[in-house]
């Protein structure tokens, strides 16, 4: 199963994303903050990190960037309003997706699956 790390700092958005995501069949671990993130990262081993990018203490970009450092085969996407934001996070890391708020649940689904087709043909 896909386990993915969320964060995201709106509690009412990190529920939703959350409730939608297990729905789909994905294993999710959600937290407030990239703060909160960085020591699961180095403890357990996500196919996953779904990020928005403005969060207090620590941002999703810079969250993004310490995952690729300690756990490499990671993937991350991004999830933000912020158009100027996005720009930021496509030059300081240029492997991410981004999904811009707002979106419909079935948009991120598709963009999870998206990312994992390699996954689902090498195991069948």
């Amino acid at each position: 199963m896909i386990r993915i790390l969320l964060a995201e700092d709106d509690e009412a958005m990190r529920t939703y994303l959350t409730r939608a995501l297990e729905q789909a069949g994905y294993c999710v671990v959600a937290v407030a903050s990239g703060a909160e993130a960085l020591p699961m990262i180095k403890t357990e081993i996500y196919d996953l990190l779904l990020s928005d990018i403005v969060m207090p203490e620590m941002d999703g970009i810079e969250l993004a960037q310490r995952c690729n450092e300690l756990s490499p085969d990671t993937k991350v996407m991004f999830i933000t309003g912020f158009a100027a934001v996005s720009l930021r996070a496509s030059r300081e890391a240029p492997q991410a997706k981004m999904l811009s708020k707002p979106f419909h649940l079935k948009d991120l689904v598709m963009e999870v699956e998206r990312m994992f087709e390699d996954v689902a043909a090498a195991s069948l």
